[in-house]
C-alpha cells in the first residue's frame, strides 16, 4: 500500500520512528519537501541516528530512498549527514539513495540571507533554524535558484552563483553579517556536489516504473501541518507544503498513487520556534524537559510543551484526508493524575472547533478543556494495544473520536520496537 506519513502538529512528532516502522514493508521511501532543517530520531537496535535530509528508511538494508524535486538539498549538509551515518555503519550508495536533478540547492549564502531575515523582523521574528530553507525556496519561487541539474553545468552554474553572490552581499551587509566570495560559495559547493554526483538522477521515472510494478511507496512528510505554507498558524510556518497533498508535487507522483494517509501526532502538543501555541503548559514543559525529552533534534532547543489541542488536529486531519492516527510518546504521561484535552477555543465569547485564519485571532484564543483522569502506570513495557491501561486506551478513544480519524500506531517509548498496532 501506497502511504503517506504526515505531521499533524507542528513537527517534531516522532514521524521518524512511524516511518522506520512501516519501511519493513515498503520497497521506496521518499522525501518530497523541505530541507535540512527538518530532524528525525530514530533508535533502531539500542543505536539513535539523527537524520535530517536522509528518508529514514535508509536505516534498512535493500530499500531505494529519494530525495525528490519538492525538497531543497544543501549539499554541504548532505554530504556531512552522509559520513556521519557511514561512520555508524550504515552503508549510502547510489543504487540506495537518489536525489532528483529537479531539486534546489541550499547555498550557502542562503543560511545568512535567513539570518538577515530575522534580524529585521525584530520582536516578530518567526524562530527559523537558519538553515536556508525560505531564502531557497524564495529563490525557487522567484525563478532564480539552482536545481542539481543546473549544477551538472558548471559554466552556467558559476555565472548564477556569482550573479546572485553580488546582490547577496548588498543585503547582508546592511545587518553587518558576513558576506561572501562568489569563488569560495563555488569551490565548498562543488566539493560536496561531486561527491553527491553519483546519486542524482530523474527521479520521476524510478518513481513511476515503482508505483506501476505494484511496489509499496512510503511518502515521508518533515515538520507537520500547522507549518504547512497554507495551512499554517500563518506567518510563523515553513516555505513549503508539509500536508499530504506536498508528497504528490514534490515528487513527481500523481494523487492517484496515495492509499493511505497516516497522520501522527504526539500525546500532547509541542512547539519550537515563535507564534501562537494556545495549550501552553510550563509545568508540563518543566516535567518532559526534566526527564530529557521535548529537545529539537535539529537545533537541541527545547520545545514549549503543552496539552493536547485538538482543535488543531481536527483541522489538520481534514485537509491531509488522514486514514489513520499514529500516536506517539503516550509513555510521557504515564505519571499524571489528570489530563486535559483542548476540544474548541473561546475567541470573544464565540465558540471555534477549527483554528481561525484571522492571526490576531490567535492572542485572544482560550482554550475549552475536558479532563481526563491519568493513568499512572507504565507503558514502557506495553507490547499490544490491549496491554495499555484502561484509562490510557479512554483517553486515545476521546482524542481519535475529537478528530473523526482512527486510531492505527500507538508509541510508548523510543525504540522500533515500542510501537503498537491499534
Amino acid at each position: 500500500m501506497n502511504t503517506v506519513i504526515t505531521g499533524l502538529q507542528w513537527g517534531d512528532e516522532g514521524k521518524g520512528k512511524i516511518v522506520d516502522y512501516l519501511t519493513e514493508s515498503a520497497d521506496v521511501v521518499i522525501r518530497g519537501q523541505g530541507g535540512n532543517n527538518a530532524g528525525h530520531t530514530v533508535i533502531a537496535k539500542g543505536t539513535k541516528y539523527v537524520l535530517h535530509l536522509l528518508p529514514s528508511g535508509i536505516l534498512w538494508d535493500n530499500k531505494i530512498n529519494v530525495i525528490g524535486n519538492g525538497v531543497v538539498v544543501d549539499p554541504i549538509g548532505l554530504c556531512i549527514e552522509i559520513e556521519r551515518i557511514e561512520a555508524q555503519g550504515i552503508e549510502i550508495c547510489p543504487e540506495k539513495l537518489l536525489i532528483s536533478d529537479r531539486a534546489h540547492v541550499v547555498l550557502p549564502f542562503h543560511k545568512e540571507l535567513d539570518a538577515a531575515r530575522e534580524i529585521s523582523l525584530g520582536d516578530q521574528k518567526i524562530g527559523t533554524t537558519k538553515r536556508g530553507i525560505g531564502p531557497a525556496y524564495a529563490d525557487k519561487v522567484n525563478r532564480c535558484g539552482l536545481r542539481m541539474a543546473d549544477l551538472l553545468d558548471r559554466p552556467f552554474a558559476e555565472a548564477q552563483i556569482t550573479r546572485r553572490v553580488s546582490e547577496v552581499n548588498e543585503i547582508l551587509a546592511k545587518y553587518d553579517l558576513p558576506v561572501f566570495t562568489a569563488a569560495a560559495v563555488i569551490s565548498d559547493t562543488y566539493k560536496a556536489f561531486e561527491r553527491l554526483r553519483p546519486h542524482v538522477t530523474n527521479t520521476i521515472p524510478v518513481l513511476h516504473k515503482a508505483w506501476k510494478a505494484g511496489k509499496n511507496l512510503l511518502f515521508e512528510g518533515a515538520q507537520g501541518t500547522l507549518l504547512d505554507i497554507d495551512f499554517g498558524t500563518y506567518p510563523f510556518v515553513t516555505s513549503s507544503n508539509t500536508t499530504a497533498g506536498g508528497s504528490t508535487t514534490g515528487t513527481g507522483l500523481p494523487p492517484t498513487a496515495i492509499e493511505a494517509v497516516i497522520g501522527v501526532c504526539k500525546a500532547y502538543t509541542t512547539r519550537v520556534g515563535s507564534g501562537p501555541f494556545p495549550t501552553c503548559d510550563e509545568g508540563l514543559s518543566e516535567y518532559l524537559h526534566n526527564l530529557g525529552r521535548e529537545f529539537g533534534a535539529t537545533t537541541g532547543r527545547p520545545r514549549g510543551c503543552g496539552w493536547l489541542d485538538t482543535v488543531l488536529l481536527r483541522f489538520a486531519c481534514m485537509v491531509n484526508g488522514v486514514t489513520g492516527l499514529a500516536v506517539t510518546n503516550v509513555d510521557g504521561l504515564d505519571e499524571y493524575d489528570h489530563l486535559k484535552i483542548c476540544v474548541a477555543y473561546d475567541i470573544d465569547g464565540t465558540r471555534h472547533e477549527l483554528p481561525p485564519a484571522d492571526r490576531s485571532f490567535w492572542d485572544r484564543a482560550k482554550p475549552i478543556y475536558e479532563t481526563l483522569p491519568g493513568w499512572k502506570e507504565d507503558t514502557t513495557a506495553c507490547t499490544s494495544y490491549d496491554q495499555l491501561p484502561p484509562n490510557a486506551q479512554a483517553y486515545l478513544t476521546r482524542l481519535s473520536e475529537l478528530c473523526d480519524a482512527p486510531l492505527a500506531f500507538i508509541g510508548v517509548g523510543p525504540d522500533r520496537k515500542q510501537t503498537l498496532k491499534a
